[in-house]
């Protein structure tokens, strides 16, 4: 198997430069990839119904013998069909393609095939368009579908996928020793190679996927053990324990429930034997940063500094801004670090950092420069904590001696991708909303509907309030039929002249976004173009409109997080998703968007659609892609898993555990998180 992974996909018989390059799309680029690269799904062809017993408008599978050679007919516009006729000795069904100038040399008359297709006509007379359909002696009962995409069938990854099945070797080293295979019942790797691929069973393809899942699990577990193995388990930074009641006298607000319970948690964790290591997760505007607040208040009062991380730039200054607002009458000096700074004032914050005259930094990756020393780093936080990589998390902690970790998210996430993440970590939930809260309706429309969507907007810009028209682009790009922000400017300017209009995106100079920025929070800019810069950061309780073009080319969360931008004042607010998608699932996906709130549905939601890689945007956040695994379904198989994990750990350099370390390697190697 390791030799596979060192031969190119080119060296397949069929699989030239051009179709190599569609196979490296697909995350294909060797043979072993390849073999990795496991079915969507599977066509049944081993249960064909009698023509009379199909469901008219559902896909079915019928046996039939062709009763005449198709014919030829040609209509209007150059289109060519071929019709022809089959039966099963009771039913008759008619067949037609189109233009497809082979179908005779294909169908010949008296022979008998399986054909697959949807099945129209009426209750008399069935039909099927364009059937798949093979010779009855060459089905086989099971046909995997493969993740195509344009210039490459699943037909022709089942014949490149059969070439790589055959270059296994009799003895395929297997990363499961034999001994723990035994124990659980497993299949061997080559076995469950072919039984997922072209199993002759549903027994035999539920068998391999066991074994499959298992494996990713397993995998995921031991290198994610190894990457908390040096975690301190002494407290160097202890904090009184309880309430910190003075912290909330400070506050000119009162504190939900849930914030002080949070607080609560998290103080008795910074009072405990070990270093505090929690999560916090709220939706946006639940609160999180009073919390972490509260904490960098309790640490600095026990002499010791503290780090907050934001993505953007724009997010640290909102958390400097509230922070030192919150914590400067507390006698807590602040101090804001980002790559915008002016060298001078960078140099004399990091002095001032270093000689513990500053008690939390606040600041972006700035915060990870060499230059950037703390005296007694006892506290780190991170914002929206999914934008970082482990490694950007660990560079920072690094900068103190086993200080305490929050991070925090506004993004939920599933419990059973945090039990994967961060495996012992505490979670805490904010699950109240501070008082004013409004709940945002939501609407999902055709491009057509756009101008009646643009009078809504019209209205609420009578009445005084602003709203955010989301892009997917900032330009337009060649291939992509996409909504940029440069055209976009001029249908707005059309439908709403006169509206003072303000542009952001990433690209701008951060000087820029600020003055952009102060004039939407001002009220000065009452229509804001943005792409998702505004994701994060961005807090006007006067915008009431949130208008998403696109919305099929969102994850879930990340719609979650744009229409939290909106409700966040007295006014009713709406969320707008413009979409021209067709397919089916990507309606239903946006469908369950717009008809849910909570959170946590839709963050288990875009878990199972997406998978743990694609949640977070598997190279920020360094976790390996599940191919097979589906946490929605196999928490059994996770939890044993993890188990199984717990106890091969300790013993992971043994030498029957060497392939078992090679493949935590290879599926870790994108972030260089794991060396074994």
């Amino acid at each position: 198997m390791p030799s596979l992974y060192g031969m190119e996909i080119e060296k397949l018989k069929g699989v030239g430069e051009k179709r190599g390059r569609l196979y490296r799309k697909l995350g294909a680029p060797t043979a072993g990839d390849l073999l990795r690269m496991y079915p969507r799904a599977y066509e049944d062809w081993g249960s064909p119904q009698p023509i009379g017993e199909t469901l008219l408008n559902e896909t079915g599978v019928v046996r039939g013998t062709v009763l005449r050679k198709p014919r030829e007919t040609r209509i209007r516009g150059g289109m060519t069909l071929y019709k022809t006729l089959v039966t099963d000795g009771a039913e008759d069904l008619q067949l037609t393609f189109f233009n497809n100038r082979y179908i005779p040399m294909l169908l010949r008359e008296g022979e008998t095939y399986l054909f697959r297709g949807r099945v129209t006509g009426s209750l008399l007379r069935r039909e099927m368009s364009s059937p798949e359909f093979i010779a009855e002696g060459k089905a086989k009962a099971i046909v995997p579908v493969y993740p195509a995409t344009q210039g490459l069938t699943s037909r022709m990854i089942c014949s490149a996928m059969e070439q790589a099945l055959r270059l296994l070797p009799e003895q395929v080293q297997d990363p499961l020793p034999e001994s723990l295979r035994e124990e659980l019942g497993l299949a061997g790797l080559g076995e469950a190679l072919q039984g997922i691929h072209f199993p002759q069973s549903k027994e035999e393809l539920a068998l391999a996927k066991r074994r499959l899942v298992f494996e990713e699990f397993l995998v995921l577990q031991l290198g994610l053990l190894h990457m908390k193995s040096g975690r301190s388990a002494e407290n160097l930074h202890p904090v009184p324990e309880g309430f910190p009641e003075a912290f909330a006298q400070l506050l000119p607000f009162a504190l939900t429930g849930a914030q002080r319970r949070a607080i609560t948690q998290a103080i008795g964790d910074m009072a405990g034997p070990a270093p505090m290591n929690r999560l916090i997760q709220g939706d946006v505007g639940s609160g999180k940063t009073a919390v972490a607040a509260a904490l960098c208040w309790a640490a600095a009062q026990q002499g010791y500094q503290a780090a907050l991380m934001a993505p953007t730039e724009i997010l640290a200054q909102q958390h400097f801004a509230s922070l030192s607002a919150l914590l400067g009458p507390g006698g807590v000096r602040c101090a804001l670090f980002t790559g915008s700074m002016p060298l001078a004032q960078r140099r004399e914050q990091q002095a001032r950092l270093a000689a513990g005259e500053i008690q939390l930094a606040i600041g972006t990756h700035a915060l990870l420069s060499e230059k950037v020393a703390f005296r007694d780093l006892g506290l780190v936080i991170t914002d929206e904590q999914h934008r970082f990589g482990v490694n950007q998390r660990s560079a920072l902690a690094g900068k103190g001696a086993a200080p305490h970790l929050l991070v925090m998210s506004a993004t939920p996430i599933p419990r059973t991708l945090a039990l994967l993440m961060y495996g012992d970590l505490d979670i805490s939930i904010l699950d109240e909303l501070p008082p004013g809260r409004q709940a945002v309706s939501t609407y999902l429309i055709d491009p057509p509907k756009r101008q009646r969507a643009f009078s809504y907007i019209q209205k609420h810009l009578e009445a005084g309030r602003q709203a955010y028209l989301v892009c997917p682009l900032i330009t337009e790009e060649d291939g992509l039929s996409l909504m940029s922000l440069e055209k976009y400017r001029d249908i707005v300017s059309r439908a709403f002249p006169g509206a003072p209009v303000g542009v952001l995106h990433g690209k701008m100079k951060n000087s820029e976004k600020e003055q952009v920025m102060e004039a939407f929070v001002k009220g000065d800019i009452r229509l804001l173009l943005a792409t998702t810069v505004v994701e994060v950061g961005v807090d006007v309780p006067n915008a009431a409109i949130m208008l998403i073009e696109n919305a099929e080319r969102y994850g879930l969360s990340q719609l979650h997080q744009l229409r939290g931008r909106v409700g966040r004042g007295k006014h009713k607010s709406a969320c707008i998703l413009v979409t021209d998608a067709q397919n089916e699932d990507t309606l239903s996906r946006l469908r369950l968007f717009r008809d849910t709130r909570d959170g946590f549905k839709i963050a288990d939601a875009d878990l199972k659609l997406r998978g743990p890689g694609d949640f977070f945007g598997a190279r920020q956040h360094g976790l390996p892609q599940l191919k097979i695994a589906d946490m929605a379904n196999d928490m059994e198989t996770l939890l044993q898993a993890q188990r199984c994990a717990q106890e091969i750990f300790p013993r992971l350099s043994e030498p029957e555990y060497r392939p078992l370390r090679g493949e935590i390697r290879r599926l870790f190697q994108d972030g260089n998180q794991v060396v074994l």
